[in-house]
Formats: structure tokens, sequence, C-alpha cells
């Protein structure tokens, strides 16, 4: 039986919305931290969505600003950048979902893209007993900062081929992160360009697919 329902995940003071998606057994979880409203409708976040589900993982989408923050930001643009802030949410929803476990840990994976792609590899790198894979598209991994020598968790980095600064900012990312990591280029131009959610789609459940049954073999600590 899959599940489609709203939870509410509490963080530091505040209640996140949330919106959980999978079945009752699911082989793992993949968390999104949503750094702005526009994060729900992006086709490409939910064409990987999407294809989690179908592989047997739930999804949980965590609004990590409130309604009235939100509110603030269509105003001033600076709460989705606020890393520091939303990484603390995101670590919150990962315990959240641990404590809620009843049965044998399911592994947890975190996604990003734009401004969340930071908010993951950060909160990734607080909790690294916790979480098994990160995947990040279109970010801005040098917005981690100091942090990034903490990460310990494969991760896959997507980034569109024509954004040539996105993809020198990942490519060092990919050079200094000391995890198995890949970075994949996403097509932007002709044709092609009409594939890239749905390559964006196999490459992320792939990616998490691989690492988080292979934390499941090695058992979770």
């Amino acid at each position: 039986m899959r599940h489609d329902i709203s939870v509410p995940i509490p963080a530091a003071g505040v209640i996140c919305e949330g919106r959980l998606t999978g079945p009752d057994d699911p082989s793992a979880v993949v968390l999104f931290g949503d750094c702005e409203p526009a994060a729900r409708r992006d086709p490409g976040r939910t064409a990987v969505a999407d294809r989690l589900v179908e592989a047997g993982v739930a999804t949980v989408r965590a609004d990590l600003l409130t309604r009235r923050e939100q509110a603030i930001d269509e105003r001033t643009g600076r709460l989705r950048f606020d890393v520091g802030l939303l990484a603390g949410r995101l670590v919150t929803a990962v315990d959240w979902w641990a404590s809620r476990q009843q049965r044998a840990p399911v592994p947890i994976g975190l996604f990003g893209d734009g401004a969340g792609a930071a908010v993951a590899l950060v909160a990734a790198a607080r909790r690294p007993a916790v979480v098994g894979a990160v995947v990040c598209r279109d970010g801005r991994p040098d917005r981690v900062g100091a942090a990034s020598c903490a990460v310990r968790v494969p991760t896959l980095l997507m980034v569109h081929e024509r954004d040539r600064c996105l993809v020198t900012l990942n490519q060092q990312a990919a050079a200094g992160l000391r995890v198995p990591c890949r970075l994949r280029l996403l097509p932007d131009t002709g044709d092609r360009a009409r594939r890239a959610p749905e390559l964006a789609a196999a490459w992320a459940t792939a990616w998490f697919t691989e690492h988080l049954r292979s934390r499941v073999g090695a058992g979770q600590r």
C-alpha cells in the first residue's frame, strides 16, 4: 500500500510542513529539503521523487521555512540561502524520521538542489552515522564551507552542462570530497534537454539504491 500524507516535522521551535510518500515497508527513505515554495513545483525534482517511489523508496518533502518565513523570503530572497538555519532544520527532520522507526532502521538519503544542495551536504556532515548517501542537482557546494571536510557519505553531483560556473564549482567540490563522489552532466541543449529530468531521476535513484542498499548490508550503527 502506498502512502501520500501530510506530516508535521518539529524543528527547533517551529513546525515544518512535510509530505510523506511511499510504500508501507520502504527499502529506504530520501528527505528533500525544500528551501522555497517553487521547489515543490520543479519538474526535475518531482521526477526524482516519483522515480524513487517507483523503486520502493519513501520520500519526505519537507518545507524548511514556515509559511511566515516564506512570505519574508519572497520579499528579501535571503532565508533560502541561510545554510546554517536550513541545515539545522534538515538535521532535525533526519532525527525525526529516525525516531519514528520502531523496527530495523531504514537507511536515509538526502536530496538537495539549488540552494538546498549545500543544506543537504551540511546536514549529512552533521549526521554521518545516520545519512547514507547524498544527491545534489545544480547546487553551490562552495557554500558548504569548512563542513565539506566533514562529509563522510557517498555524494552524487549533477549539473546542467552549459552552466560553466556551476560545472567548475562542482568539479572543485568533487575533487575535494574525501568520499565516493561522482559528477554527472545533464544535457540542456536541443532534443537532449528534454531528457534531463528523466536522466536526473534515473541517476539519483541508481545512486541512492546502490549506496543505501550497501548501508543495510553493512548494518547501521
